[in-house]
């Protein structure tokens, strides 16, 4: 004689199944085998265990995740956020390009016709470059923000070669500022700034209506230029020490809490002063290293970012070391 399943004992059967496939993977053949049933048995046991709210299928979209995540940051700090999700295990040089990449067709829908750019170099920018895809403006120009020269390696070519790609991506003249990153006297920057020739770049750099930066660190995994770059002598390490620099914006550098206040250095940089960095009406940003933490907060606590393309595990760290502000 057969025996009928009760209701009790088939939905006891059904939450077994859905236990065994759900929660620890096994295969319906396993399955099967372990309850001694037909495959297609533990197939509708399954089904029934989906139909009675035995279990609930969720599905969570990494990118949702992301948009969260956005939100939350522009909420904090009052920036646009574009989160760029990248693989768990992956090397820094790999983030890098990937949110360069991003980064690049960001900045592609952004530019347009009559834009002055303003351009900082660096590791961060240069990747940006190798990904720019072409787009056509009219009346538009590049602008380099800090100079690049220094005594032992010339940072010229470097630069140049930076801004070109810009230029020519976007099909916009460039205009040089052959200077030094960092000069040796600061008398010797003030009387530079007088001459006609850096006053003209000067004035084309204070109408520029988006800035393109990454943040350099000294701390940083993959090395930003200026630290890498023999810009700086042991005089000027010790001070970057002794002033609690986390990182630098164009060459100008400031603290954990975006003071920039009593830096020896900045008085010597090239590069524009924070106040005129928050007066520029776009500021975008591109960030991709856990290790430029610190950076990217003080740089968010001194106001100079209105836009930031940030790769993902860096953007989650950001929100929980600040989650009590």
């Amino acid at each position: 004689m057969t025996t009928v399943p009760t209701a009790s004992t088939r939905a006891q059967d059904a939450l077994r199944a859905a236990q065994l496939y759900y929660l620890q993977d096994l295969t319906m053949e396993a399955i099967a085998r372990e309850m001694k049933m037909s495959r297609s048995s533990v197939s509708r046991l399954l089904a029934s265990a989906r139909d009675t709210g035995l279990v609930t299928i969720s599905i969570h979209s990494p990118q949702d995740a992301r948009s969260q995540v956005e939100s939350r940051i522009a909420r904090r700090f009052g920036v646009t956020a574009r989160v760029v999700p990248t693989p768990f295990r992956i090397s820094e040089a790999e983030r890098l390009e990937r949110t360069a990449l991003s980064a690049a067709r960001l900045l592609a829908e952004r530019v347009e016709s009559s834009m002055t750019m303003g351009i900082a170099w660096g590791s961060t920018l240069s990747a940006v470059a190798r990904h720019l895809p072409s787009k056509r403006t009219h009346d538009a120009r590049v602008v380099q923000m800090n100079g690049a020269a220094n005594v032992r390696t010339s940072g010229i070519t470097y630069a140049g070669e930076i801004l070109a790609r810009f230029g020519a991506a976007w099909s916009a003249p460039v205009h040089p500022f052959p200077v030094p990153a960092l000069f040796d006297d600061p008398l010797t920057k003030q009387a530079m700034w007088r001459e006609r020739s850096v006053r003209a770049v000067l004035e084309i750099q204070e109408r520029v209506n988006i800035f393109v930066f990454g943040l350099g660190s000294p701390d940083a995994d993959v090395p930003s230029h200026v630290y890498s770059g023999d810009y700086f002598d042991e005089a000027d390490q010790r001070s970057i020490e002794r002033n609690g620099v986390v990182g630098d914006c164009a060459t100008v550098f400031y603290r954990a809490d975006g003071s920039s206040d009593g830096i020896d250095l900045n008085e010597r940089s090239s590069g524009p002063d924070l106040e005129a960095v928050r007066r520029i009406p776009t500021r975008f940003c591109i960030v991709s290293s856990l290790s430029k933490l610190d950076s990217l907060r003080g740089a968010l606590a001194a106001g100079l970012i209105t836009d930031l393309v940030v790769e993902e595990s860096l953007a989650r760290r950001l929100l929980e070391v600040t989650a009590g502000r």
